[in-house]
């Protein structure tokens, strides 16, 4: 126990407060149980510490890692159980995913001590409410992404934009602070912009690093996948990221990868719970994830740079910045006049400065979203605003 308090301290020494994620002031921080599902890299262990460092009193406060080596002659209900003893009230468990029985013993420090509040943090391949220990009726889930191009704007260059409803944004309500130029670092957004860690210019291998973990570690962990299913899960993801956006064909790249067209669909959708790519399906059948697939992207535009085909179409990042940042906030999906229908209401149109209007011309609630731009007017909408959505 001095041990983890030590490790403790020193994190919350080392750790700033100079910039919160979007999901900070959207968490209920009161409440018993609370998960935050993310993919690797967006900021969940640090919006944890700066919680704890701002709000709680470190005598009754501890948070460890867990796959910290404690765990290997000790259980999570042990330390709850000699945590509370010692008037603990506020434990922060980090990356739960790599403890293997996480979800029961979740579920019985929640039944046995009630006096303590847990909060933890896992890959966003977890399903809290699989398994025999279903918790969804005692965690309050979260789900973090990665960072908007508003938040990217103050965590680089300390430039403050507010937060825009999509209404808002259609009803061309968005004010362009003085001496602001929207599109000056929106390129570098788009290349390395997404992941706070991102400083450099070695960006591209940092992200590899974190994509080579998702897919050895924290999906063949949690799913049990053999060794040969992994190396099948990582040529379907380069398969993707040479092609991407396309309308797959199922049964094409299960030949190509010796699998059957129903096993590639459930890898598919793997990937896209652990923030590697994004399924856009159409809207037929009333509930977005249950639509046909139209066409997969990779999950981001950082993802496109450092790991995609050497000739980047400017066009894809176009989309790709466009489905990554509303899927945050609405529900989208594949429009079958257009690219994109959002809320089952706004039908969009992405291109570049010259795009025009025939493709949505006698459509309700129509818009055609152009790049490099940086104001809008009637149905035209600026790509880079969509980036302030969170």
């Amino acid at each position: 126990m001095e041990y983890l308090h030590s490790v403790f301290d020193k994190l919350l020494r080392e750790t700033s407060s100079t910039f919160h994620r979007y999901l900070y002031d959207e968490i209920d921080w009161g409440s018993r149980m609370i998960g935050i599902m993310g993919p690797r890299g967006v900021g969940k262990t640090t919006m944890l510490l700066q919680y704890i460092k701002e709000h709680l009193s470190r005598k009754d406060t501890l948070y460890v890692v867990a796959e910290d080596l404690y765990f290997s002659s000790h259980t999570l209900i042990e330390l709850a159980d000699q945590f509370t003893k010692i008037g603990g009230r506020h434990l922060f468990i980090d990356e739960i995913h790599k403890y293997k029985d996480w979800s029961r013993e979740l579920k019985l420090i929640y039944d046995y001590h009630a006096e303590l509040q847990v909060v933890f943090t896992g890959s966003s391949v977890l399903d809290i409410s699989s398994g025999v220990s279903d918790l969804s009726r005692r965690v309050l889930a979260y789900t973090m992404q990665g960072l908007s191009y508003r938040e990217y704007l103050q965590l680089r260059h300390k430039i403050s934009l507010p937060k825009y409803s999509i209404k808002q944004i259609l009803q061309q309500e968005v004010t362009i602070p003085d001496g602001f130029l929207p599109l000056e670092h929106f390129s570098d957004y788009l290349h390395r912009g997404y992941y706070p860690y991102l400083h450099d210019d070695h960006y591209a291998t940092y992200v590899q690093a974190g994509i080579n973990a998702t897919l050895e570690i924290d999906i063949p962990q949690y799913y049990d996948l053999s060794v040969s299913m992994m190396r099948k899960l990582k040529r379907l993801l380069g398969i993707i990221a040479q092609s991407a956006p396309f309308k797959p064909n199922m049964t094409q790249i299960g030949g190509q990868i010796g699998m059957s067209r129903n096993n590639i669909s459930d890898l598919c959708e793997l990937m896209q719970r652990a923030g590697l790519i994004g399924l856009l399906r159409d809207s037929t059948n009333g509930i977005m994830s249950l639509g046909k697939l139209e066409k997969v992207y990779l999950d981001n535009t950082t993802l496109i740079y450092a790991i995609g085909n050497p000739m980047v179409e400017i066009g894809t990042v176009r989309e790709t910045f466009f489905f990554n940042q509303l899927r945050t906030v609405s529900n989208i999906t594949a429009s079958p006049v257009s690219d994109f229908l959002v809320d089952k209401t706004y039908t969009f149109e992405v291109g570049g400065k010259h795009k025009k209007q025939k493709q949505i011309q006698g459509i309700d609630n129509a818009f055609v979203v152009k790049d490099d731009s940086e104001t809008g007017y009637g149905n035209i909408i600026p790509l880079w605003q969509f980036g302030l959505l969170y």
